[in-house]
This record gives structure tokens, C-alpha cells and sequence, in this order.
């Protein structure tokens, strides 16, 4: 997203900021529900979150959950059973990997996903619930999961 730039602090305050579902709906995401947007709050209601669920479309390891602050920030993104990512200064670096906001850089740097915090990759349910903990949600949206 050109001409978005946070300051890191800012950033890192978003993302670490609980957050929770907005209503009730109920969402599915299946082999047939290929991207999901669900919008999200700071519990304060002052924050706008998304969080993006995407499956790919042929290879269907291939997910990608993601969460924005401010409608277009992405702060944190995991993907998983894609291809690799290039890093800025040429690093090659494997999926599954997450990409953490940089100030300046935006999602452009990645780092090898810590089997520390998702420890059952190759399990897309229990990686989305790891994913919502990582960026502090609290109050999780109903997800349906298909073949998920």
C-alpha cells in the first residue's frame, strides 16, 4: 500500500492491541469460500481491524491469514504453502513464512514461521485459532471451516 507509512510504535500498538468481532455473523471459509474479510474492533471500538482469510485456489495447503489495522495497514500476515518470499536485502526466506510491519518497508519483510508460536502447521484450523492469539484477538468471530 504506497504512501501508508506508521510509525513502528504505532504499529507495534496495534497489533498488540487486544481485539474483537464486531457482530454476531457467522463466516464460512471453505474450498469454495476463498477469501474472507472480517472486520474486527479494539475493544474500545476506536480501532478498525481486518482480518483476511485466503485458500488457494488450485493448491489448497496454500492459506493466508492476515490482519490490517486502520482499513489498510497490513500488520502481520502468515503464509503458508505458498512460494518462497524475497526480502529487501535479497534473503531468500521459505514458506511458511510471517510477514511483520516494518516501518518504511510496510509487509515487504518476512521471517521463517516461529514453530514456537504455530506449532501444527501442516493443521489450518488450529494455525488460524494460533494466528488470532498471535495478533491478541479476544473475542474471536464465528469461523466456519470447511475443508479447511
Amino acid at each position: 500500500m504506497a504512501g501508508i507509512d506508521l510509525p513502528q510504535p504505532v504499529a507495534d500498538d496495534l497489533l498488540a492491541m487486544a481485539k474483537r468481532k464486531t457482530d454476531s455473523t457467522v463466516w464460512r471459509f471453505s474450498h469454495t469460500d476463498r477469501k474472507v474479510i472480517i472486520p474486527m474492533e479494539s475493544l474500545d471500538g476506536r480501532e478498525e481491524f481486518l482480518l483476511d482469510l485466503y485458500r488457494g485456489r488450485i493448491n489448497l495447503a496454500k492459506n493466508t491469514f492476515q490482519n490490517r489495522g486502520r482499513r489498510s495497514v497490513i500488520l502481520a500476515r502468515l503464509d503458508i504453502g505458498g512460494p518462497d518470499h524475497r526480502n529487501p536485502d535479497d534473503q531468500e526466506v521459505p514458506a511458511p513464512h510471517l510477514h511483520i510491519y516494518v516501518e518504511g518497508y510496510g509487509d515487504k519483510w518476512a521471517v521463517p514461521a516461529p514453530c514456537s508460536t504455530f506449532p501444527n502447521l501442516p493443521d489450518p484450523r488450529q494455525t488460524l485459532h494460533d494466528f488470532m492469539q498471535f495478533i491478541n484477538v479476544v473475542d474471536s468471530p464465528n469461523i466456519r471451516q470447511g475443508l479447511l
